[in-house]
């Protein structure tokens, strides 16, 4: 198992493109004060100790030094030991709708990145219980099984968009139906499925699946993306909006009625969204409330620290980049590392 103990560090990668881009507008910069003087072949020939390529190699030599030290400030650390522990929690499924109508914009930025900005907070929250991700549209297909494994929920959640699913459409039920078979054998903790949709439920019978979550005593809770005056339905990569076979726009309304039922069928709550709250937390803490039963993961105990080969990567790099000098060296005037073969450039 790989993970990196500290990575927030890796968001100083920007920093990267950023200072190259910094290095080359300031070359250009001093490449036209330097044509101000004159023609550049006779500036050239005023400065012959100057080498226009030993501060490129220079440069990109202390980027690639601060490339890898953010990887060693990242600690990279391989798990060196797998074993069986045991936890007291709960288990939940989250079933979310990668439909297309949940790229309206009603809950900036839209309905899905809100409601997956939301999923990362909870599992940010989370320390013994196990969770399960399913996407669905018109049909449902499992993202990842029940675990505790909160690195990979997290990994996965963030590749899930409105492609996860091939078949459009709005299968509540089929989500439903699917979370039921996810959980494992009974342990006797609190079980629990959160279905986070617009509730435009065209597919199937979402009530009776509902039912029939309860009946296995599983609580099914619903919260409603988006809002009742609806939004139109962006159209990925243009400006414009879905129509209809009229050509008429496609207004996305959230139907909370369908969702108030399901979650009633399933002995749970419902939520509405909305800009400002998603509603995750509010129902993590009513899930919290179920019953609590040991339950038995294995993970990665121990961990070996990896930086040590990189921190000697960054210290070979740093002493050879002391010994190219920005300007030509005398003792060096025989090697020819940083400027073209004059005979190879005579015979073009």
């Amino acid at each position: 198992m790989f993970r990196f103990a500290n990575p927030e560090i890796l968001y100083a990668l920007v920093l990267i493109p950023a200072l190259w881009l910094f290095f080359l507008a300031n070359r250009k910069s001093r490449k036209k004060k330097l044509n101000e003087f004159g023609d550049p072949e006779l500036v050239k020939g005023l400065m012959p100790d100057v080498s226009p390529m030993r501060p490129v190699w220079k440069y990109n030599l202390l980027l690639f030094s601060l490339f890898v030290l953010i990887f060693v400030l990242a600690r990279p650390q391989f798990g060196s030991k797998l074993q069986t522990v045991k936890r007291k929690g709960v288990e939940i499924v989250i079933a979310l709708d990668v439909s297309n109508s949940m790229l309206a914009q009603d809950i900036k930025p839209n309905r899905l990145e809100r409601a997956k900005q939301a999923i990362s907070k909870l599992l940010d929250k989370l320390h013994d219980d196990k969770i399960g991700l399913i996407v669905f549209a018109g049909d449902a297909y499992t993202q990842l099984p029940v675990t505790t494994d909160y690195v990979s929920a997290k990994m996965f959640l963030s590749t899930i968009n409105t492609n996860s699913v091939p078949v459009q459409g709005t299968a509540i039920g089929k989500a439903i139906e699917l979370g039921i078979k996810s959980f494992g054998p009974e342990t006797g903790a609190g079980r629990a499925i959160i279905v986070i949709t617009d509730g435009e439920n065209h597919e199937d019978d979402a009530v009776a699946a509902a039912k029939k979550a309860k009946e296995d005593g599983i609580v099914v809770y619903t919260i409603g993306m988006g809002l009742e005056q609806g939004a139109p339905i962006p159209v990925p990569g243009t400006n414009d909006f879905r129509k209809d076979r009229e050509g008429n726009v496609v207004v996305s309304k959230l139907d909370m009625n369908m969702l108030q039922e399901i979650a009633r069928a399933g002995g749970g709550e419902p939520i509405r969204a909305s800009n400002g709250n998603v509603g995750l937390n509010r129902l993590y803490d009513d899930i919290n409330q179920l019953d609590k039963a040991e339950m038995e993961s294995r993970v990665y105990s121990d961990y070996e620290e990896q930086f040590d080969w990189l921190a000697w990567i960054v210290l070979v790099v740093l002493f050879f980049e002391i010994f190219i000098l920005e300007r030509k060296s005398r003792l060096f005037s025989g090697i020819n590392l940083f400027k073209e073969d004059k005979r190879q450039k005579t015979q073009e």
